[in-house]
């Protein structure tokens, strides 16, 4: 079924709704045999294998945009329970009871929430997946070796309260890239003092990419894979975009720099940062960078011939 003439040639994004106990490379691989094993797949922003929902994959060239993708926003539903404590700060991890715990009121618990919105420096887990001295925290806590990690930087626009029956509390976060949802509910039953660790974790949307559009890894077919393909844009759809005509492209092409006044803007022209080159059919050609004295100087060039 992977071996199709012009599968593996294809370039672009699918969105996955990845189930629970999938890791996200097992849904990586899944797609991998249907585009055929030779083929470049990778997915923007891992999901724990307990969690569920949005997963984009990526494919041939569009595998060099995987990073626009993971800078979108997110958003995710998740359940905290109360009144315990994991190992790994979910429902996988070994989890203790805490004795006699206060049970907090609704007010208390918004106002700790309101602690963790905004740029904040967040602990990661002890199970993550983050390197130290070239292995994985979560390989080093499984060893019982010590595993020492430092708060990092994460952005937390908006924690809502969806619901709460003690010892169940229900919200919905919308974060930027690099937040652990299993450090707001380890963290939020710490400050209320009685424990908490994540039980379900939903991830709803990442930008434009929704859950609804997303099919099941198990599903996945090679007719209802080519159904649901995005293109490469879809990748930088938030970035200001230019059309090139076919000479610029060939200089794009060459990695020349283009005069940004003698491109055509289909987007507000920006004062700096990057910029997505189409050709005249809509295509992807490269991302580019603003510099100083107007130029547009290609970054990220993407090979011809390619989808989208």
């Amino acid at each position: 079924m992977g071996n199709e003439p012009g599968l593996r040639g294809l370039s672009g994004l699918l969105v996955l709704d990845k189930p629970g106990g999938w890791t996200s490379r097992d849904a990586v691989n899944r797609v991998g045999s249907v585009v055929g094993r030779k083929a470049r797949v990778g997915h923007a922003g891992t999901l724990d294998p307990m969690a569920t929902g949005v997963l984009v994959v990526a494919m041939g060239q569009a595998t060099r945009l995987i990073e626009y993708v993971q800078q979108m926003p997110k958003t995710y539903l998740a359940t905290v329970r109360l009144g315990g404590r994991s190992d790994t700060d979910d429902a996988d991890g070994a989890i203790v009871a805490v004795d006699d715990p206060q049970e907090p009121d609704l007010a208390q618990i918004s106002q700790v929430l309101q602690t963790q919105v905004g740029t904040i420096l967040q602990l990661p887990p002890r199970y993550s997946a983050l390197k130290l001295a070239g292995r994985r925290a979560y390989d080093l806590a499984r060893a019982g070796e010590e595993v020492t990690l430092t708060p990092r930087p994460v952005r937390i626009d908006q924690i809502l309260i969806r619901g709460y029956q003690w010892p169940d509390l229900e919200i919905e976060v919308g974060c930027g890239a690099g937040t652990y949802i299993r450090a707001i509910a380890r963290d939020l039953g710490e400050a209320l003092g009685c424990g908490g660790y994540l039980t379900v974790l939903r991830r709803t949307r990442i930008g434009p990419f929704a859950a609804e559009q997303g099919i099941s890894p198990e599903a996945l077919t090679r007719e209802n894979l080519l159904e649901r393909f995005l293109p490469p844009r879809s990748a930088v759809q938030h970035l200001p975009a230019a059309a090139l005509d076919a000479a610029q492209v060939g200089l794009v092409r060459q990695g020349r720099a283009l005069d940004a006044v003698r491109v055509r803007w289909t987007t507000t022209v920006p004062d700096s940062g990057e910029v997505a080159l189409f050709d005249s059919s809509g295509t992807l050609v490269a991302i580019a960078e603003l510099v100083p004295g107007g130029g547009l100087a290609p970054r990220r060039v993407l090979a011809e011939p390619m989808a989208g």
